[in-house]
């Protein structure tokens, strides 16, 4: 059974540094030069990880906290890629085991990085995937379970990525971040909202997968009845689990939802004025920040991840 819900703290998220400081690289916050008509949006770019997204934060982080012979245990996850390569990679560098339940239509390059790092892969389809990260468990798979975002660990992990926001940014007025299952956005707003509670902390959806949205129209968790699959493949789910639900819904002011259209845009963007890489989800933040709704700034948009096959880039952004 899952631990009961309880706040992400400020105590959690600076114990999480220090156990990840020799881990996790402290990403720069660049930013993004568009004109002087323009909102002032900084990037916090989480793309140039060892893993290339953010979740080795949230990974490393509950692995180094767990108890010594429950760790020598190995771990395992359930991912669409950036979440198992974090957990693999965190599994590495503890010498333990790991093994990743993933999502069928992960892309090629998700996959093969899981595997080169250790990992023991086991596909399921996306509906079998959400159901048993609902329910916190598989049969047949051996040591610890390491929740891909609902984990009180892999929350606080991500929450230092706030600390770093706020102390690179001191005037920092919103942060936008991605929304799939909830975890990066509520370990961000957690430290952002104790440290600037006047911040404003939005998630950014795509139009195919809206869950949030939804959910914040209808004053409760729902489940988006026309989800559709996109190459926006690491974020956008199919529902707002009830926990994340009760994570999110005190550090997170709104959400903005996307066109893929925009999405697209937005990486293109991301690689013409920064020159990295981002993937669909990275890029759902500054698509949801230029469309105005986040205000002037500045707003920090945080590029969660890079991991996309190279082809599917030059195909996505060309045009």
């Amino acid at each position: 059974m899952p631990e009961p819900v309880r706040p992400i703290v400020l105590a959690d998220i600076e114990a999480a540094r220090e156990r990840i400081r020799t881990v996790v690289l402290r990403t720069p916050l660049v930013k993004l030069d568009l004109g002087p008509d323009s909102p002032d949006i900084r990037l916090k770019l989480e793309n140039l990880q060892p893993t290339n997204a953010y979740k080795i934060r949230g990974a490393a982080n509950a692995v180094a906290a767990l108890p010594p012979d429950e760790r020598a245990k190995g771990v395992w996850t359930i991912s669409a890629g950036n979440a198992g390569q974090g957990v693999a990679y965190a599994a590495r560098a503890a010498g333990i085991p790991s093994a990743v339940v993933a999502i069928e239509t992960a892309p090629q390059t998700k996959l093969d990085r899981m595997r080169a790092l250790g990992a023991r892969i086991v596909p399921v389809s996306y509906s079998e995937a959400w159901n048993i990260a609902e329910a916190h468990a598989l049969d047949g798979m051996d040591g610890v379970f390491i929740h891909p975002f609902d984990n009180h660990d892999f929350i606080a992990g991500h929450g230092t990525m706030g600390l770093e926001i706020v102390e690179a940014c001191p005037d920092v007025a919103a942060v936008i971040c991605a929304i799939g299952g909830g975890g990066l956005i509520t370990g961000v707003g957690s430290a952002v909202k104790a440290l600037k509670p006047g911040v404003r902390v939005f998630g950014a959806e795509p139009e195919t997968a809206a869950p949030y949205a939804l959910s914040l129209r209808e004053g409760g968790p729902r489940r988006f009845a026309t989800w559709q699959p996109s190459f926006v493949d690491g974020a956008g789910g199919q529902s707002v689990t009830e926990r994340m639900w009760q994570r999110m819904r005190p550090v997170v002011d709104g959400a903005i939802t996307v066109s893929l259209d925009e999405t697209r845009g937005a990486m293109r963007l991301i690689a013409e004025k920064a020159r990295v890489i981002s993937e669909g989800a990275g890029a759902l933040a500054l698509a949801a920040a230029l469309r105005g709704e986040a205000g002037e700034g500045p707003i920090v948009c945080v590029v969660s991840g890079g991991n996309i096959d190279l082809a599917k880039f030059a195909e996505l952004v060309a045009g």
